[in-house]
């Protein structure tokens, strides 16, 4: 059994904590709003991430962090900063393995199609330039790390164009308009499959 931290409460985190924690794991699950959970060996801890200090006491001890976290959208390329630094420094000062939940806005609109796992980040946006600086902060952390990198999501609590848009209509069996060219190729991530990716990822990063 290992010690496992994951910061930040959101669809994806909470699935990646229920997962380490059907493994037998001990999980602590970090948010800076956070409610009581009913997962098994999961315990939840109210912790702000930009606080290295404070998120380091949390992970004491802890085998694996798993950064999770979301700022809000439009504040991305200020928030992500602080809270991928506070992640990282706390994950050098327990010497933990680092896993980040990532996404594809680092590649920009120029990249081939499909996208491989080894194609240079290329980003053509504000938010694709700091998903992509959050990666490089991690990568030169003096501890192992690993990114995941999921598109738009499906499933339960999972906020997409998809799911606030179009899918109430659609469980409702109501005609429904949709944003976009219905006939794009689009890449689109069960937020369960995201969470095994990174449970899975942990085995990798080191």
């Amino acid at each position: 059994m290992s010690f496992h931290v994951v910061v930040g409460a959101g669809p994806v985190g909470r699935e990646t904590a229920r997962l380490l924690g059907e493994e037998g794991h001990d999980v602590v699950l970090t948010s800076r709003s956070l409610g009581s959970t009913a997962l098994q060996n999961v315990r939840t801890i109210k912790a702000d991430a930009t606080d290295a200090l404070e998120l380091s006491r949390t992970c004491r001890g802890a085998d694996a962090i798993f950064m999770c976290a979301m700022a809000t959208y439009h504040r991305w390329p200020t928030d992500f900063f602080p809270i991928i630094d506070g992640t990282v420094r706390a994950a050098e000062a327990v010497g933990a393995k680092l896993i980040v939940l990532g996404n594809l806005y680092g590649y920009g609109k120029n990249t081939e199609n499909p996208l491989r796992s080894d194609m240079p980040l290329d980003p053509s946006s504000k938010k694709g330039t700091a998903r992509t600086i959050m990666w490089q902060r991690a990568a030169r952390s003096g501890v192992p790390a690993i990114e995941i990198r999921s598109s738009d999501y499906l499933g339960h609590g999972a906020i997409s164009y998809f799911s606030l848009v179009a899918l109430p209509s659609i469980i409702e069996g109501k005609p429904t308009a949709f944003i976009g060219d219905l006939d794009a190729t689009h890449a689109w991530t069960f937020t369960r499959d995201v969470a095994r990716t990174l449970v899975a990822g942990s085995g990798y990063a080191g």
